[in-house]
């Protein structure tokens, strides 16, 4: 049924004589005339929430709430509204003002309107994310715009509601007192190293215990625990959503652990270190996986159940260090995709390639030198003649035949070469660079390697020592790593940053794609460059696809960061990129990789 004319104006604005619910010596207010009934609702259920909020804690600190309206109408129903609900509203007027205020007024949440004439609220928003000490503070807009796109663009750039215009009293108090609420128990200290939302271990916490606790006397056992289907869910439900049900099934999985370590990893995948016998190992992991998969989670007004897939192995089986075990529970992680069970157990024989002759020629790769390099150029979208390659490990066997690093890097790693390997990569890299500045060019190498090998002893003394002999800058390697190898080996990559940071080696994170996860190791590494995930060029037609990547771009982008754009083999591929705000493209389109590095960066059109 339609509102009446004055049904609206009474939610829009406060009924007269509002202001006697908080001044202490006011007379009582006259009871309303029985056509006012809706008044009448209004005025009991703003006592109501004064008084629940006296009651609810007496020693908690009243909540406060900056009010950002150019509007003076708007802005004193809101503030009149709060006030009157118990809490503390502060208008600012003017949108120039905002960041001045919050930094003396100390909000728990921020009202504003979306369009002010002077700073946009999109801008504002920005403005308030991109200051360290109000990076987690609730923003709530308070709109007429019914555009729900420009809803969800608001919600993407950091909003956490909006509430419509003409907006009910006790739906703009309940709004603000639960934002409020959810907000500072997050702030209620963990235990230290824990999650404060899901009481499980930090990642870097997990990965601290893994590496002190490896090598030692082979008890307990490693559990990687993936979810399925994350990808699809988050399509449907959106990012926020999503985050809400992994949440819970972060809870869930600690519940499962039974006291034992657990941590979630990233997204989707968590990692149990539990102390449990190897004849208990499948069981154990049985147990992990039936217990996700009787769980019921709600989400969007549906409810959901969600799979998982383990990899599990003893560390009876003798690890050297944390970096090995993880990359075994890996393996056999990825073991379990193929099952239909779901459920893996590392074995030390399964690692190995399904090539023994594989294995064997690149356990001797080097000394029969073997390995080569091919070079694929990464051109600036802007233009420029600044040269920069990737580089593309290659094996050539016996009959010239060539092996790509996908080949190559399984067999290095069942075969225990793969620091050799990485070490070699960067040796030939720098070969490279000392030719070219014998020749009076200076590039920049891309770089891939793998964070174990960066963590490993004398790893960084060797790379730093290896720079000064040849006397090159450091600012023209790059050291490649990919998302997911960096979220499990975190705490090896960072040491590895700190080792380095000062001759200017940098870091370019590979395989980007947007998460709660993959988006802290951008605040949390020293990175200079972003490689896009292939998934954002090959899937560029669909619409879901372009609006993701234009999202990780801008959060790249808030970040410093340059962009690169990989596996661009399309002009249309190419065009979305470039019209999502891409820094560089690299692929085919644009040069095949080569063994020269003699492409015309001065004269390429894109």
């Amino acid at each position: 049924m339609m509102e009446r004319a004055d049904d609206i104006r009474r939610a829009e604005f406060p009924p007269a004589g509002f202001w006697r619910r908080w001044a202490g010596d006011a007379p009582p207010a006259k009871m309303p005339a029985d056509d006012d009934s809706e008044s009448a609702r209004t005025q009991a259920e703003i006592a109501s929430a004064a008084a629940r909020a006296a009651q609810s804690d007496a020693t908690e600190a009243p909540y406060r709430v900056m009010i950002v309206e150019d509007d003076p109408s708007q802005a004193l129903f809101a503030e009149s509204i709060l006030n009157g609900a118990g809490m503390q509203a502060q208008v600012v007027p003017d949108p120039g003002l905002a960041i001045a205020t919050l930094e003396v007024f100390q909000p728990d949440l921020v009202l504003m309107d979306l369009h002010m004439p002077s700073i946009d609220g999109t801008e504002l928003t920005h403005m308030i994310r991109s200051h360290g000490a109000f990076a987690q503070t609730p923003i709530v807009f308070l709109t007429g715009d019914p555009d729900p796109e420009r809803q969800f663009e608001v919600l993407e750039l950091g909003a956490d509601d909006f509430l419509t215009k003409p907006v009910r009293p006790r739906h703009l108090i309940a709004a603000v007192q639960n934002r409020i609420r959810r907000a500072r128990q997050a702030q209620v200290p963990a235990p230290e190293g824990r999650h404060p939302l899901t009481g499980l271990l930090t990642r870097n916490r997990m990965l601290q215990r893994l590496a002190a606790g490896i090598p030692g006397d082979g008890s307990g056992a490693l559990f990687f625990v993936e979810l399925e289907g994350t990808a699809a869910l988050r399509d449907r439900l959106g990012y926020a959503a999503l985050e809400s049900v992994l949440v819970e099934a972060s809870r869930h999985i600690a519940t499962l652990s039974d006291g034992q370590a657990a941590a979630r990893l990233n997204d989707n995948t968590f990692l149990v270190h539990a102390d449990t016998a190897p004849d208990d190992l499948l069981a154990w992991a049985r147990q992990l996986r039936d217990g996700l998969a009787r769980q019921e989670f709600s989400a969007g007004g549906e409810t959901i159940r969600l799979r998982g897939r383990i990899g599990a192995l003893a560390l009876a089986d003798g690890f050297n260090d944390a970096g090995s075990a993880l990359a075994a529970a890996e393996h056999a992680l990825r073991l379990a995709r193929l099952d239909p069970i779901g459920i893996a157990r590392y074995v030390a024989s399964d690692a190995r390639s399904a090539d023994p002759s594989l294995d064997e020629l690149v356990s001797h790769a080097i000394a029969e030198g073997r390995l080569e390099l091919a070079y694929q150029p990464i051109v600036a979208v802007a233009g420029g003649n600044d040269p920069q390659f990737q580089t593309l490990l290659r094996l050539r066997d016996g009959d010239g035949t060539l092996h790509t690093a996908a080949e190559i890097l399984p067999a290095a790693e069942s075969t225990g070469v793969l620091e050799e390997i990485d070490r070699h990569v960067l040796d030939l890299a720098m070969s490279m660079l000392q030719q070219q500045r014998q020749r009076g060019r200076t590039l920049r190498l891309f770089v891939s390697q793998s964070p174990r090998s960066l963590g490993c002893d004398g790893y960084a003394p060797w790379l730093l020592a290896e720079l000064g002999a040849r006397e090159l800058e450091g600012s023209q390697l790059v050291v490649d790593v990919r998302q997911d190898d960096a979220l499990v080996h975190a705490v090896s990559l960072q040491e590895f940053c700190t080792a380095v940071q000062n001759s200017g080696v940098q870091l370019c994170l590979s395989g980007y794609r947007c998460g709660n996860e993959s988006d802290a190791l951008l605040a949390q590494l020293p990175l200079s460059h972003v490689r896009l995930s292939a998934h954002y060029s090959t899937g560029a037609a669909e619409q879901a696809v372009r609006d993701e990547m234009r999202d990780a771009i801008e959060r790249a982008h808030r970040y410093g960061l340059q962009v690169i754009g990989q596996q661009v083999e399309n002009p249309q591929a190419a065009a979305t990129l470039w019209m999502s705000g891409i820094d560089y493209i690299q692929g085919n389109l644009v040069h095949g990789a080569g063994r020269e590095v003699d492409f015309d960066f001065q004269h390429s059109v894109l």
